[in-house]
């Protein structure tokens, strides 16, 4: 992980945010933290992750979710070589709906 985030600011702000016990109070709490297009940009590439892991090719990707090139391109970066979180909340997120 990267050392130049592991700051006192951002365990306080990952620990409010461990404090959130549903989506209506995580939209109140990032609605608050974020602009509007900070929050979008976000969910734009979580979108962009979930399609890559589908196999869905960048040209399909950027004509359903509108990001650009290079954003899908840090977006994969970040899936074969970070530090796995994408993956990890798919797999919570798969394990969660195979309860229901």
């Amino acid at each position: 992980m990267n050392s130049k985030i592991h700051v006192p600011e951002v365990d306080m702000f990952l620990d409010a945010v461990l404090t959130l016990e549903n989506k209506e109070e995580a939209y109140a709490f990032f609605e608050d933290i974020c602009t509007v297009n900070e929050l979008l940009a976000i969910a734009q590439r979580y979108e962009v992750a979930r399609m890559l892991r589908d196999k869905r090719t960048y040209l399909d990707i950027s004509e359903k979710t509108g990001a650009s090139t290079a954003t899908i391109s840090r977006v994969n970066r970040s899936l074969n070589f970070g530090n796995d979180g994408y993956d990890l909340t798919f797999k919570r997120l798969a394990e969660r709906n195979d309860r229901k």
